[in-house]
């Protein structure tokens, strides 16, 4: 069974930091592409960063590039996401995501290519 588990979310003020894991258990963690995305109260579930198979590539929504960066360890089965200067508009629960692409180096942005979701982690960030 296909376990992926968030931590690190938390309340935090603006221009902050945080930093997001994502534990993955019950599945080949190297052959997934891995991801985080995010849900703001009424809005829909949004592509925030991803990273293909193997870590060389990584893709980033435009709001958050140069303040986010996301990593992983294949030999620990963890993805990493570090936020910096937060802003309250990051505010949302986050969501670790694992796709099953066969291409080394694609990160598809769309919900419905994931296979595999974490319940979410809470950040808020006050202005």
């Amino acid at each position: 069974q296909v376990h992926l588990v968030e931590s690190g979310g938390g309340l935090v003020q603006a221009g902050d930091s945080l930093r997001l894991s994502c534990a993955a258990s019950g599945l080949t963690f190297g052959t997934y592409t891995m991801a985080f995305f995010r849900q703001a109260p009424g809005k829909e579930r949004a592509f925030v960063c991803g990273i293909s198979r193997t870590g060389t590539y990584t893709y980033y929504t435009d709001s958050v590039k140069g303040r986010f960066t996301m990593s992983r360890d294949n030999t620990k089965n963890t993805a990493t996401l570090l936020m910096n200067s937060l802003k309250p508009e990051d505010t949302a629960v986050y969501l670790c995501a694992a796709d099953r692409t066969f291409s080394s180096d694609t990160v598809r942005r769309s919900t419905t290519n994931y296979d595999y979701w974490g319940q979410g982690t809470q950040v808020t960030v006050s202005s």
